[in-house]
């Protein structure tokens, strides 16, 4: 049976990447003749832009059958400006090759595609092209002896000279990237070792295979490929792909040392890219790493319309798909690169990421305005995350991240491609990120009427590249672990702006000290605001106490002059606030390494060949962020007025005598209700609520006791509205197990119906509103819509909270609806989220089914002869003409998403969201 291997093949730009994988394509015959990059038409370069420009923009894929394998091929972008490309693909490969040039040897970004390797743990064959033009002092006839019969066939001299460049060669390789580069012999052409060299090379690198390798003097096929495989032996071939010298002999190392995988049975998938065909259909590039995937299936709760085997430009359909196959569905809308489906969780945030921003200004003579582009360009953001395609809604201009000028090039000529817009890029900025160097602690409280959250958070410096940490020492007798996982995904779901720049939140823990919530009030968004204002409050203080820290990303880099200018050098370094080793001189040049920030370095290269007559050498390397070099003259130049950010308060929510105060970030800790010190019994509601009171008047009541007469003063204002408003739903609270936060318990068992539940507590005329819950998600307003979230989950929950908020603002009696009719054995369900009813039907049961006989349910009059007034929300055609049949009020999807944004700017305006 043959072997499936996925192997992607990587290299530094103009490495020969692409002519490697046109050689590989024509020798295993799977095409009948060769292209190459500079005639346009080699096989993998389909798109226009590649082929203009020569450089490969967008991972493919290539079927290549050989011998017993059959290895699904996925060629990568060489250039570092996609590198973000390159690195998706990297969770989906079983093998990589790692193409370099004899002549050029290590580069900058071939170091930075090995670390990648390494991070992902992906098993790497190395293939050295471009021998021949290493080997210039060997004729034409000698080079044909070299690659198609065996240096030994050459004279003494010759075969010296090709193993002298061979030595120097794996010697790099050894010292830049592992010591397991090993050249493996060959039958023909370049092999420069015996295979007992070969095998004692490997053995070297284990235990066991040393001790196999004492007692046989070989090693077995079977072990070899374990070494491969626990990434200590690195396959070196030698070659020339133009002239097809050593590529053959390449497959055939292929063929021989890789290893058939194994994949569980389960279904799972990993999504590594979105594209799009040229009918403008979505496509979603998955690999399937357990079970089967098979046309009409569910994929991420979306159904898939077909399967692609594509090779080149051109595919198949298929009607399944096994684990460890790679291929293109059709069908799903909100997949995304990196998502886990089924067995496989989300992949981590990628190690690259871009380091400049830019704005997009459209030329004179557009048809379509900003915001019509930013709507389109959101395609884009989708397909390349790293992107950050971004609004501005108080300047309404367009943001964009890059990771250099030919990706800013490149987007510019797709824009006018795809969308037919012509767009300009102005002067591109740093990206910057924040941190703090010292622990503060930040308070949340969000209670405009009819909500209540309070959250005390801990802001602690974590080393470089640590990235956003979340940890709670809060007790679940203190706060609900509900709560708790509300505040972590809130914490985790965004990028917090900082309060220097407004640039995203970095390198810190945050831990939770203290909560509290309202049996009565809480609903779905109040923790998000509390936790939002929480972090921005604490880094206010930060920034007070000189604690906010702005870091810029730096380069590593290497700097090749001739020796008699390696002062000027050294000095430029300094100036650019840049830092390096000390020099090493090797001949009649020196080499300086270090590290020196992106801001600085940006036009460096020039200058480095102007000054040195062509003879300098600079490779940069992306190598993480640290502290900015100018923060006081960086912040300055931003301008960005923390203040007047109104998207992002730093101040919280306070109740005051029935309504909703505004209170600014440094007064927040007198009126705050929780004290983290002081944790040990759960407060009362009414306690709270008091403590709210004697804090807006400027003083603190007896921890856990209230005075009479502010008791019935609270009794008065607020305990009699609200506990006839929510005796019912109090009784009801819910938190079903196995759909995420829903904030309650179950109240009723699997099957009983939400009608009877209503005919047993008769109320007055009530007003209801029924959504159709996926109807909503998948619907748009002004072209946006909840389906624009990475995935249905969230989309989901989402649509709750807002749901949550759109009730506490409007009164009326929200029943959420969602379709479980496909899922096997499932009984109805339905349940409480905070203040909305959920519900989830039965198999065999539709959203429109539910919805239909509830509202001719709920429309006739109550047992006190009233009729309810009872709208639906829904875009369903039939559904909209039975609903009107039976006498309620239908409003359609996009309307009802209209209402919601309606409801959420008066929230915003009102409490400064």
């Amino acid at each position: 049976m043959a072997k499936k291997p996925v192997v992607g093949i990587l290299a530094h730009v103009d490495a020969g990447k692409t002519t490697l994988s046109e050689g590989m394509l024509y020798e295993s015959g799977m095409i009948r003749s060769l292209g190459r990059v500079d005639h346009k038409d080699a096989y993998l370069d389909t798109f226009r832009l590649e082929q203009e420009r020569g450089i490969t923009i967008f991972s493919k894929l290539a079927r290549v059958s050989f011998r017993d394998m059959e290895m699904t091929l996925l060629d990568t972008p060489g250039h570092v400006d996609f590198s973000a490309e390159t690195e998706r693909t990297l969770q989906v490969l079983d093998y990589a090759i790692l193409v370099i040039s004899a002549t050029d040897g290590v580069q900058a970004h071939t170091r930075t595609l090995w670390e990648l390797l390494t991070e992902y743990g992906i098993p790497t064959f190395i293939f050295i092209n471009k021998m021949d033009l290493a080997l210039q002092e060997l004729t034409a006839a000698s080079l044909e002896k070299a690659f198609f019969t065996s240096p030994k066939s050459l004279a003494d001299k010759e075969r010296a000279y090709v193993t002298s460049v061979q030595d120097k060669i794996v010697k790099e390789l050894q010292k830049e990237l592992s010591e397991g580069c090993i050249p493996f012999p060959t039958e023909k052409g370049m092999g420069i070792v015996t295979r007992r060299e070969f095998a004692e090379s490997a053995a070297m690198t284990d235990e066991a295979a040393m001790e196999e390798f004492l007692e046989h003097e070989t090693l077995t096929g079977e072990t070899v490929r374990s070494l491969i495989v626990e990434r200590k032996v690195f396959p070196v071939y030698f070659g020339a792909a133009l002239s097809l010298y050593g590529v053959e002999e390449f497959l055939k190392g292929l063929s021989t040392y890789t290893s058939d995988m194994t994949y569980p049975e389960d279904f799972g998938a990993r999504v590594y890219k979105i594209a799009r065909d040229e009918k403008g259909n979505r496509l979603t590039y998955l690999k399937v790493t357990g079970g089967v995937l098979k046309v009409k299936g569910l994929l991420s709760e979306e159904k898939v319309e077909q399967i692609r085997l594509y090779s080149g430009n051109k595919f198949e359909a298929a009607g399944e798909i096994h684990a460890g196959g790679i291929c293109a569905v059709t069908g799903p809308v909100t997949t995304f690169p990196g998502q886990g489906i089924g067995i496989e969780e989300d992949g981590s945030e990628p190690v690259l990421s871009p380091v400049m921003t830019y704005q997009m200004v459209l030329a004179d003579d557009n048809a379509i305005d900003m915001m019509q582009l930013y709507e389109r360009c959101k395609e884009l953001a989708e397909e390349d995350p790293t992107l950050n395609i971004t609004w501005n809604d108080a300047l309404s201009e367009i943001h964009v991240q890059v990771m250099g000028k030919i990706q800013l090039e490149i987007l510019k000529d797709s824009i006018e491609e795809r969308f037919g817009a012509k767009v300009e890029f102005q002067a591109g900025r740093i990206v910057y990120k924040e941190t703090v160097k010292d622990t503060v602690v930040g308070i949340g409280h969000f209670e405009p009427l009819r909500h209540y959250a309070e959250v005390q958070l801990r802001l602690e410096p974590l080393p470089r590249g640590s990235g956003v940490i979340f940890d709670s020492e809060v007790s679940t007798d203190v706060l609900d672990l509900n709560w708790q996982r509300l505040i972590m995904t809130h914490v985790m779901e965004r990028r917090h702006p900082g309060v220097l720049t407004g640039s995203p939140l970095t390198d810190v823990r945050v831990t939770l000290l203290a909560g509290a919530a309202s049996v009565k009030h809480t609903v779905g968004g109040d923790f998000r605001q509390a936790t939002y204002r929480a972090i921005r409050q604490g880094l206010m203080q930060a920034m007070t106490n000189g604690n906010a820290v702005l870091l810029e990303p730096y380069y590593s880099f290497s700097l090749s002059v001739p020796t008699q200018m390696v002062g000027r050098a050294m000095t430029d370094i300094q100036n650019m606030a840049g830092r390096f080793d000390t020099p090493l001189t090797q001949g009649d040049e020196t080499v300086l390494t270090g590290r020196v920030p992106v801001s600085t370095a940006l036009d460096y290269m020039a200058e480095v060949s102007g000054y040195t007559g062509g003879k300098g050498r600079l490779q940069l390397k992306a190598d993480g962020y640290d502290v900015c070099h100018d923060q006081e003259e960086a912040v300055a130049k931003v301008g960005y007025d923390v203040l007047r950010d109104e998207r992002h308060p730093t101040g919280s929510v306070f109740c005051q005598n029935g309504a909703g105060v505004y209170v600014p970030w440094d007064e927040v800790e007198r009126m705050k209700h929780t004290d983290y010190e002081k944790l040990g019994e759960e407060a009362s509601e009414e306690a709270m609520l008091a403590g709210a009171m004697n804090r807006a008047k400027g003083y603190r009541a007896p921890s856990g006791n209230m005075d009479k007469e502010l008791e019935a003063i609270m009794e008065r204002e607020f305990g009699a509205a609200l506990r006839k408003r929510h005796a019912a739903s109090h009784a009801r609270y819910v938190n079903q197990s196995g759909r995420g936060d829903t904030g309650g318990k179950k109240i009723k068992d699997s099957g009983e119906n939400y009608r009877s539940y209503m005919e047993k507590n008769p109320q007055a005329p009530v007003k209801y509103l029924l959504v159709d819950g996926y109807n909503i998600i998948f619907a748009k307003h002004k072209g946006v819509g909840l389906s624009d979230a990475k995935d249905l989950d969230f989309a989901r929950n989402e649509l709750m909270d807002r749901l949550c908020d759109y009730q506490g603002y409007t009164g009326e009696e929200v029943i959420l609806v969602f379709d479980a009719y496909k899922v096997k054995g499932h009984k109805e369900e339905v349940c409480e989220y905070h203040n909305i009813h959920l519900v989830y039907t039965a198999e065999a049961e539709t959203a429109d089914a539910y919805i239909e006989k509830t509202s001719k349910k709920l429309v006739g009059a109550n047992s006190k002869g009233a009729r309810n007034h009872v709208r639906v929300a829904t875009s369903d055609g039939l559904e909209q003409m039975i609903i009107l049949g039976n006498g309620a009020i239908r409003v359609s999807a996009p309307e009802f998403l209209k209402e919601l944004d309606d409801v959420r700017e008066k929230n915003r305006e009102k409490y400064h969201l």
